[in-house]
C-alpha cells in the first residue's frame, strides 16, 4: 500500500479496497451534485431578479431543463422540481 492509501485507512477506517474506492467516488459525486444544484438555484435567482420578460422566458427554458435533470438523477425529488417549475412559470407569467 502506498502512502496515500494508508492515509485513507487512517481517516476512514475502511476495511477493504472497495470501501476506499467508494469513499473517493462518493466524494466526487457529492461535489458534482452540489455544483449542479447550486447552478440551478442561481438560475432561479436570475429569473426572479430579472425585469425583462423575454430574457426570463429564455432562462426559464434552461432552468426547466436543469430541474428535470436534477429530478431524473435523484438529486432533488421529482415533486420539488415540479413545484419549483410551477412557481417560476407563474412568476414569469405575471411579469
Amino acid at each position: 500500500m502506498g502512502r496515500q492509501s494508508r492515509i485513507f485507512v487512517i481517516l476512514f477506517m475502511a476495511n477493504h479496497k472497495s470501501a476506499l474506492k467508494r469513499v473517493r467516488s462518493d466524494s466526487a459525486k457529492r461535489q458534482r451534485n452540489r455544483y449542479q444544484l447550486k447552478t440551478c438555484r442561481t438560475s432561479i435567482k436570475k429569473i426572479r431578479n430579472n425585469e425583462n420578460k423575454e430574457e426570463s422566458l429564455s432562462l426559464l427554458k434552461l432552468t426547466f431543463s436543469m430541474l428535470d435533470k436534477l429530478a431524473k438523477r435523484n438529486i432533488i425529488h421529482k415533486n420539488k422540481a415540479s413545484n419549483l417549475k410551477s412557481k417560476i412559470s407563474r412568476f414569469v407569467a405575471s411579469m
